[in-house]
């Protein structure tokens, strides 16, 4: 049977934090959503703020978006801010202002609570639960509810903080770390209860299994990756001499930006090149800003945020090089949007963008990471040389059509959610009456 002529099935997809802009949880339940919908699913998609953007679908499934407000402690106009008495609801929000109030991140676990408390007034609306990385306590022991529960782990989030902690300055600016990370207990301790873990690259599949302590077994690879129809090469855009395009969507240590600036400061002793990063702004008082200034490139780098689809793609289609330069990343989604556009990549070999971009000098010039030498080289070796160019993003585009697109990766989700419903309906006939699962 294709996937097409399987059954539908009834879904919730929750994801704690889904705003695409946010980051790269955001982006995978937009388009993880739009595709199972393509193959005839329903799909409820369950989220706090900044709330996910959903695409449209016309049949046979459908998307539709269930907002489960949180404080929303860390909007962009008023982060840490103090909540009016009137919005506490329960005993879950006094819970998360105080874990704000002392350093700590409390989303992970507060939405996780609400989300069950959802779950358990909605008995057999959905026939599988798939959660987006939050590993709350409040998802353990959802089968007794009726719920199969499938989780993504997109990395884990230990590789974050022990290169948070690596940048850090001072001790106290460890201890400010090591309180905002605390949460990363509570999902070692959750993941290893858990039976169905989805992960997106080998790379992120050992890292799990060694830093959370999951048995492999329990771990399943489905490789995401671009919207094909929409990151494609297009004539028509001009392309601009000397233009190198990345996306930083966190001013995080793990982006590895800083090299990329330094780079481009080598890069341009030779040629003319600029930069434009695809989001926000850096800190004014970070490294990246430092390094901006300190190497006198602020007329040469510009950041770019609030682009619509169509005027991201045609960024990348304009630009001679893209660049990945993240120390490390558990798949790395701007790689294989970047090559479905047919933009030559430079990319580091932090965690599993080798998976994605494929050997050095056939899909992508390959770095080491860390290196701005490394990086320099290799920008300034593809800015000049258009035959080289045209051969990797060629050849780049082709590996995501092979590989990684958004339409097989929900085919492979479908059937791990077959799978987690197939092993709960298997306990429950080997327990027979009065079956009652404890987590």
């Amino acid at each position: 049977m294709t996937a097409q002529s399987l059954p539908s099935l009834r879904i919730a997809l929750l994801s704690y934090r889904g705003d695409p802009f946010c980051g790269g949880q955001g982006v995978y339940v937009r388009h993880l959503s739009r595709e199972l919908a393509r193959l005839g699913h329903h799909v409820d998609v369950i989220g706090a703020q900044p709330y996910p953007v959903l695409d449209e679908v016309e049949g046979p499934g459908s998307v539709r978006l269930v907002e489960l407000p949180s404080l929303d402690l860390y909007r962009a106009d008023d982060p840490f801010r103090t909540p009016a008495a009137a919005e506490y609801r329960g005993v879950v929000d006094v819970l998360e202002y105080a874990t704000m109030r002392t350093g700590g991140f409390p989303e992970p676990l507060t939405f996780s609570l609400r989300a069950r408390q959802y779950l358990a007034r909605h008995k057999g609306r959905y026939d599988v639960v798939h959660d987006n990385q939050t590993l709350g306590y409040g998802l353990l022991g959802l089968e007794r509810h009726g719920f199969p529960l499938v989780t993504t782990v997109h990395h884990p989030i230990t590789v974050d903080r022990r290169l948070e902690l690596a940048a850090a300055g001072t001790w106290l600016e460890r201890l400010g770390k090591r309180r905002w990370y605390a949460f990363t207990r509570m999902q070692k301790r959750v993941a290893r209860r858990l039976e169905h873990i989805l992960t997106v690259s080998g790379t992120s599949k050992a890292e799990i299994a060694e830093q959370l302590g999951v048995a492999a077994g329990a771990i399943s690879v489905v490789p995401i990756g671009a919207d094909t129809r929409l990151w494609s090469p297009d004539d028509t855009v001009p392309v601009v001499p000397g233009r190198i395009v990345t996306t930083s969507s966190a001013d995080v240590p793990l982006k590895g930006l800083v090299y990329l600036v330094e780079a481009l400061a080598k890069v341009r002793t030779e040629r003319d090149a600029h930069l434009v990063v695809v989001g926000k702004p850096q800190r004014e008082d970070g490294p990246v800003t430092e390094a901006v200034r300190r190497f006198g490139l602020e007329q040469h780098i510009e950041f770019r945020t609030g682009l619509t689809d169509a005027e991201l793609v045609d960024l990348y289609r304009s630009a001679e090089v893209a660049c990945v330069p993240s120390l490390y990343e558990g798949f790395s989604l701007p790689a294989a949007e970047a090559m479905a556009t047919g933009t030559p990549l430079v990319a580091t070999t932090g965690g599993a963008i080798p998976e994605v971009a494929g050997p050095d000098g056939e899909t992508c010039l390959a770095v080491p990471t860390a290196d701005a030498g490394a990086l320099a080289g290799a920008l300034g070796r593809l800015l000049d040389d258009p035959e080289l160019r045209a051969r990797l993003g060629a050849a780049g585009r082709e590996r995501v059509l092979a590989n990684f697109t958004w339409q097989r990766a929900a085919e492979l989700t479908a059937d791990r959610y077959r799978d987690a419903i197939a092993t709960g309906a298997g306990r429950r006939a080997r327990s027979g009456p009065g079956w009652r699962y404890v987590a």
